[in-house]
């Protein structure tokens, strides 16, 4: 038995014997700040006599009753701390019929965001907790069958004190006595147990509710209601309620409702929808049903750039999606959460472009989820998005760019491929056919295949199941300034066995008009299916040559999209004349894509962005691309020409930009300069933040903070410990402290870093403090005072790995990778690590990170001349 490892073929196994009917779960959250009181009853019924375990992880087990005998003698294996949380509870010779099993047990509060996390607000003193259990943590707060198939009903009674609310996944009936207070809710619809929450403290909270109209399609059945209202709710930290921008979060949430009200064809299914936004948060939001949390970083105490508000809708819209797919129908076992991410995200950018402000949610998905899917399906890791799901910890693995990003791309090429109108169809009729169920990818196929009328099976065998991207590239002759021929050629994908796929794109002309201000716009587009090694484009014979060609325009499939060589030079001459914001991100990313592939040298890309940056609309974009420009002169540029000429570029660049540009940019160019080396004139600049004398821009609490953490990686404050101490008399809230962490941090000396590393390598920092501390150990400047740790790194590694929970141990050990350490030496110490026994997980961190710094090493030698 592996509980805390829950294999396929065990959890297969439990469904093949028991059906989980209900559970009542009482928390009694009064008493210890370090642990609860958790009692549950499970109550299930035999199909198969048999035997199989429970899934609980606790510190201590009082009670197991099954039945109403004590079985605890049998069911529990001891080791020298007591109760042994790997391999559950066992339930030996279960007898066909139906069950109750009663178990009462003292669990762990969490300070790592899984489980039941708490959190005390350093701003007042507050006590905050908030529930997050996927892949498979419920089994840290209640006893339980621990996967997606054995859903249940529910029944919840909390203990809290008397101040406190309880947000879950259904309405409370509170009930106030001598101090405490007793919540309790019931879920009467069967849902999977990572999909229950409990949120619990003095949450400020504000109301509205969606009043819309459901529209009905063929494919869904037509007893549900038209006119339809959903109570809505907002929660966060009472320090940060003044900044709740709840009118623009309303918004943003009714305009999904509506776009999936008149897409998906079923009404929304959980009655009531909360949204909590959660202190200590590892990932952006978790889709609990009816009761959503999210990070409270979105809940913004400084003034947020457009980029973050656009990303903030988008976790709001994804979340709001996975109501339908994820919690109405859910993956029969992890395997398809591939499914569950990709159409979440695919859905968020289609409702944020047709029914939000965010009208370019494309060309940030494009520029952003794209690049993330680009980079992690060039590592040695790489796996089919379809990927192998053996056991918990390969799932937790795989939430990467491949399963959100790379599975998001293409789903939209599978929309392209079947039509919008047959896509939603078919995404209709398996709501249909599966509702408060769960269901595969392949009865979503299924349901695609009968709305479309095509044969998909070949498609899914191309898209899903093998590893590495194509790169499309223009081939063609020219004559008299005509085309002559035009092919699309495919190369095979890489890294992988050099498949070839079936793409749906098109190809774009783009020429200079000078009659139009010298403006860059299209003048021909030609979709077709390419499925071969070459497709022809005949439409394009006899057109006129175009200045830049674009195989992959509109950014219909997922590829690499090659440029020929005169697209490159136009492009580096003219991306600030380009009209078109999808096609402008499109050469970004073109051209950012042959610089990590060595085909550009970094130092063009850097000077690129240094010229045309501040002509960029899509600020979305702009941070992206100040971003790579930073990486390029950090990693791939040759170290001598980055010391003496690459960061005086962006700098200089960068504080132009806050100089010229409007209050949105000012704002991202000053964010990305206190995260590069400062020339003389940018440092100037960055005290005239903390003097609040700074021009151009708006300075707030998190640009101080930033420009605090840059003057002090740069050596220019003398009396670190002051500094951060009168910013913290300005700034006393959570966000503060953790920025004030991120500060010290990065101070440049050889004590200062080991004394960071250390508290890192110790694992007792909650997962935010390490986050901040892990970002201030590797502010610029730190190279030679981390020198010293690239050894001891894998002399700790396998220790952090054993002593940390997956999160953690993922998160510290790509956080703390020597990846400072671009040279051969630091290669073959990591090569060397790697011949070693090892956890598949730990190899897997260390193959990708070293296969990052294999990557930088190449490309500044690429950009030296070498």
């Amino acid at each position: 038995m592996t509980s805390t490892n829950l294999t396929r073929d065990e959890a297969a196994h439990r469904s093949r014997l028991l059906q989980v009917d209900h559970y009542d779960i009482t928390l009694d959250l009064t008493g210890s700040e370090t642990e609860f009181i958790s009692t549950t009853v499970v109550n299930f019924t035999v199909r198969e006599a048999g035997d199989t375990f429970i899934d609980l992880r606790a510190r201590r087990v009082e009670e197991v009753l099954l039945d109403g005998r004590d079985i605890r003698p049998d069911a529990l294996t001891l080791n020298a701390e007591g109760y042994d949380e790997t391999h559950g509870i066992a339930l030996k010779d279960l007898s066909v019929g139906r069950h109750s099993l009663r178990v009462e047990a003292v669990c762990p509060y969490s300070r790592t965001g899984e489980g039941l996390h708490r959190f005390v607000d350093p701003a007042d003193g507050l006590t905050y907790l908030y529930s997050q259990f996927e892949t498979a943590d419920a089994k840290r707060v209640f006893t339980c069958f621990d996967q997606p198939d054995l859903k249940a009903t529910y029944a919840l009674t909390v203990h809290t004190p008397d101040d406190w609310k309880v947000i879950s996944n259904a309405p409370q009936r509170t009930v106030r006595r001598e101090g405490t207070a007793t919540h309790l809710s019931r879920v009467d619809t069967p849902l999977s147990t990572y999909l229950i929450a409990v949120c619990a403290g003095p949450y400020h909270e504000v109301r509205d509710t969606w009043r819309g109209q459901l529209t009905h399609h063929p494919e869904t059945p037509t007893d549900q209601p038209t006119e339809l209202e959903v109570p809505l709710g907002l929660f966060c930290r009472q320090s940060i309620a003044k900044h709740l921008d709840s009118r623009r979060l309303f918004t943003e949430t009714k305009q999904g409702f509506d776009f999936f009200h008149r897409n998906f064809g079923m009404a929304y299914p959980f009655g009531k929808y909360d949204q909590v936004f959660c202190p200590e948060y590892n990932m952006g939001a978790m889709e609990n049903a009816g009761c959503v949390t999210i990070r409270d970083e979105y809940v913004f105490t400084s003034k947020a750039t457009h980029y973050r508000y656009e990303r903030r809708a988008e976790t709001i819209l994804h979340e709001l999606a996975h109501m339908w797919f994820g919690d109405l129908v859910t993956m029969q076992w992890w395997d398809d959460l591939w499914l569950n991410e990709s159409f979440a995200t695919w859905s968020a950018a289609i409702s944020q472009a047709e029914e939000t402000q965010y009208g370019t949610a494309w060309v940030t998905f494009a520029n952003v989820e794209k690049s993330w899917a680009y980079s992690q399906d060039q590592l040695p890791s790489t796996h089919p998005i379809s990927a192998d799901a053996s056991d918990i910890e390969t799932v937790e693995q795989n939430f990467d760019g491949i399963t959100y990003a790379k599975g998001a791309s293409v789903l939209k090429q599978l929309q392209a491929y079947v039509g919008r109108e047959n896509f939603l169809a078919g995404v209709r009729r398996h709501f249909a056919d599966h509702a408060w169920g769960n269901a595969t990818f392949d009865d979503l196929l299924g349901a695609l295949q009968t709305a479309s009328g095509r044969d998909l099976s070949g498609w899914a065998d191309q898209w899903l199941r093998t590893t590495g991207i194509n790169r499309l590239t223009p081939a063609f002759t020219v004559e008299d300034g005509k085309y002559t021929s035009f092919t699309v050629e495919q190369s095979g994908a890489e890294p992988g066995a050099g498949e070839l796929r079936t793409h749906r794109t098109a190809v774009g002309l783009y020429s200079l008009d000078p009659s139009d201000g010298g403006r860059v716009r299209r003048t021909h587009r030609v979709e077709l299916d390419v499925d071969g090694a070459s497709a022809g484009v005949d439409e394009l014979v006899g057109v006129e040559a175009a200045d830049l060609v674009l195989v992959n325009d509109d950014d219909l499939t997922y590829c690499l999209m090659g440029l020929d060589d005169a697209s490159v030079a136009f492009v580096l001459e003219n991306i600030d004349r380009i009209d078109s914001p999808m096609a402008r991100t499109l050469c970004w990313s073109a051209l950012w894509e042959m610089t990590r592939d060595g085909k550009l040298r970094a130092r063009d890309f850097a000077a690129l962005v240094a010229r045309g940056a501040a002509h960029e609309t899509e600020l979305a974009v702009l941070e992206r691309i100040l971003g790579q420009a930073a990486a390029a002169v950090r990693s791939y540029a040759d170290p001598a020409w980055a010391e003496s000429e690459g960061n005086a570029l962006l700098a200089d660049a960068f504080l132009a930009g806050v100089r010229t540009g409007d209050e949105e940019s000012s704002l991202v160019f000053a964010q990305a300069l206190t995260r590069i080396p400062l020339t003389d004139a940018a440092a100037d600049f960055l005290r005239s933040v903390l003097d609040d004398a700074a021009e151009h821009v708006t300075v707030d609490a998190d640009l101080r903070w930033r420009a605090l953490a840059a003057l002090i990686a740069h050596g220019a404050v003398d009396e670190v410990d002051a500094a951060i101490a009168a910013e913290r008399t300005r700034d006393r809230s959570a966000t503060g402290g953790q920025a004030a962490l991120r500060a010290a941090a990065a101070v440049n000396t050889d004590e200062a870093k080991k004394a960071v590393w250390d508290e890192l390598i110790a694992g007792d920092l909650s997962n935010l403090d390490a986050r901040h501390k892990m970002e201030g150990l590797v502010y610029p400047g730190s190279t030679p005072h981390l020198a010293p740790l690239a050894g001891p790194y894998f002399e700790v590694a396998e220790k952090l790995w054993e002593n940390s929970s997956t999160e953690m141990a993922l998160r510290t050990l790509a956080g703390l990778y020597p990846s400072w350490d671009i040279s051969r030496a630091g290669l073959d110490r990591a090569a060397a690590f790697l011949e070693r026994d090892l956890p598949a997980g730990l190899a897997r961190v260390i193959t990708e990170e070293r296969s990052r710094v294999e990557r930088a090493l190449r490309n500044r030698r690429v950009d030296a001349g070498e």
